[in-house]
């Protein structure tokens, strides 16, 4: 479980530098964007998440 915590946090430190730094001039784009993101991050949650309840089946 643990390169899974280490591959979301990874994912959250590029969320964040990309708001922080690297934010896309044109507002609907950038907005895009994020969405995107948003939706990888929550789809490694619920993948995670799967992957434990698999664990603790066995």
């Amino acid at each position: 479980m643990k390169p899974h915590l280490i591959i979301f946090a990874v994912l959250i430190a590029g969320f964040v530098a990309y708001n922080f730094f690297f934010k896309i001039e044109d507002d609907r784009t950038n907005t895009v964007v994020n969405i995107m993101y948003a939706s990888i991050l929550f789809g490694y949650i619920s993948f995670m998440a799967l992957s434990l309840l698999k664990k603790m089946k066995k």
